[in-house]
């Protein structure tokens, strides 16, 4: 319940100070490229239920039928305002829509897609027990993911290297929850923004 309260509370709080940068991108991502403004794709949410998140599209039309579904580095499908809503999380932000749905949750496990979800076995499954998040260990760890993929077979590096690396710290944030380690959990998320801004390091190790 209290944090449920939290993420509430905070999305309705922030709301009125995003709305202005909301219309801003939404005007470069309509001059940018033709397309709709938004992302809408299927994620697998508490207890497996499908649901449509929100992001700002970062990526040329029909983006997912041609092409993998892992974007490489230096995707050619990004387009020119999703590479810098990309480098700096920008497209997350509309996901504070679903968190006020109830879809979603400030902090949590990353939503993933049906596909993968499907494959969680034993104890993993534990990750669909509670509301997915717009960040956990998971998204902090691997905030530039396209570069941790590379550029070549992005999608055979995602599926051999990474994912069960993700998994793995999707299911660490569900079995070591805590209304504090949430908190730490949004300082590192904000640090990681301001580390790429000023160029630094935005690794971070769990």
């Amino acid at each position: 319940m209290l944090k449920r309260i939290f993420d509430v509370s905070t999305s309705l709080f922030f709301l009125p100070i995003l709305l202005p940068l909301f219309l801003i991108i939404a005007i470069l991502i309509r001059i940018d490229t033709k397309g709709p403004i938004f992302y809408r794709g299927i994620r697998a949410g508490k207890n497996g239920n499908p649901f449509h998140i929100f992001k700002f599209r970062t990526m040329i039309q029909e983006a997912e039928k041609i092409g993998s579904p892992t974007t490489a580095l230096n995707d050619y499908r990004i387009t020119r305002v999703g590479t810098f809503l990309r480098k700096y999380k920008l497209d997350e932000l509309p996901q504070i829509f679903n968190v006020l749905k109830g879809d979603m949750s400030i902090v949590g496990p990353r939503p993933e897609l049906l596909e993968y979800a499907a494959k969680y076995e034993g104890e993993e499954k534990l990750i669909l027990s509670i509301r997915p998040g717009i960040t956990d260990y998971s998204s902090i760890k691997y905030n530039s993911l396209d570069a941790f993929v590379g550029e070549v077979n992005a999608n055979k590096v995602f599926n051999e290297k990474i994912l069960h690396k993700r998994t793995a710290l999707r299911l660490k944030y569900v079995k070591e929850y805590t209304f504090l380690s949430d908190l730490r959990l949004i300082f590192l998320t904000f640090r990681v923004i301001v580390m790429k801004i000023t160029k630094k390091s935005s690794e971070i190790n769990f």
